[in-house]
């Protein structure tokens, strides 16, 4: 069926509870250990932060800041005003040695929804932003890694003005950087081996599994071919189970994060999720909160997506 057109089914038939755990692999459970401690300070110790609560908006934005400073990076502040609120998207760049005008960008938003601490959306998203550009630092890409940090994404900027990578996407397209593929980190941290404890939209549910212990790659069908490469270099370097979709963007949950903002202007772009409501039961809730996640299992995402954005780099 038309859907299902970049549909390219996990070659790991095991779920995470099958494979070598963290106790077995030191980087893993070290890794693990950071990701906890970024959601926990977002999440716990700064808890809701968006333009309602700016105070916690601007500590969320300097945590970031004073992280990638903290890795050797130059962060590049793009600050503007939302609902009369000053707001910053951050940005830091590993330059390419030979292709440095190409650019592979990979951005999380760090604001959350109005009622909820934000650990899974989207303090899980941040965190492996963080995690990913302390990674790479010493990598030696051809092509240019851009991180980029995003505000106000959630409500009541969504598909609409205001929203930090609409800010961003725009920009750069008046600028004319030449960014070959965006991947939007949002929601990274939910996962179970619990039959039925998986969901999707219509018809979905009769091609990929019922166990939410994967993690899935999603695009517009114009992004497709970005995303097929993207998905087999994971495979390539990962056990950990991988589906992918590209599918048209009225799909419900397909367009829903800042990947949608790059469509609208013309950049290849896409998600990269948990699933978010699909399997989450605290999604948008007051219980969204850091003890919830399961930090080994998003630790060997977060290692899968470094060594597949490594080899797209090159």
């Amino acid at each position: 069926m038309t859907l299902l057109l970049a549909h390219s089914p996990a070659t790991a038939a095991s779920s995470a509870a099958n494979s070598p755990g963290p106790a077995a692999n030191p980087e893993w459970a070290a890794l693990a250990s950071r990701l906890e401690s970024h959601v926990t300070e977002l999440a716990g110790t700064i808890g809701e932060r968006n333009v309602f609560r700016p105070q916690a908006l601007h500590a969320a934005a300097d945590y970031i800041r004073g992280q990638w400073a903290a890795q050797g990076y130059r962060v590049v502040p793009q600050s503007y005003e939302a609902l009369g609120v000053s707001s910053e998207n951050l940005e830091i760049t590993l330059t390419g040695t030979s292709r440095p005008d190409e650019i592979l960008l990979i951005g999380a938003h760090y604001d959350t929804v109005q009622g909820s601490p934000g650990a899974n959306d989207n303090a899980s998203g941040v965190a492996a932003l963080l995690e990913l550009s302390r990674m790479l630092r010493d990598a030696k890409p051809s092509r240019s890694i851009r991180f980029v940090a995003f505000a106000n994404e959630e409500h009541p900027f969504f598909y609409g003005g205001g929203m930090g990578s609409g800010v961003y996407s725009k920009a750069a397209r008046a600028r004319n950087d030449d960014i070959r593929l965006m991947i939007s980190l949002e929601m990274l941290g939910y996962y179970s081996d619990a039959p039925g404890s998986q969901r999707y939209p219509p018809l979905l549910r009769h091609f990929y599994p019922d166990r939410a212990n994967f993690i899935a790659f999603v695009s517009d069908l114009a992004s497709r071919h970005r995303l097929r490469e993207l998905v087999q270099a994971f495979r390539a370097h990962s056990d950990f189970p991988a589906e992918s979709l590209a599918t048209f963007t009225f799909v419900p949950g397909v367009s829903w994060s800042d990947h949608l903002s790059f469509w609208r202007e013309n950049y290849r772009a896409l998600m990269v999720t948990d699933t978010a409501f699909y399997r989450y039961a605290h999604y948008h809730r007051a219980s969204d909160t850091p003890e919830k996640l399961r930090y080994p299992e998003m630790a060997r995402v977060v290692t899968g997506l470094q060594a597949a954005i490594g080899d797209l780099a090159m």
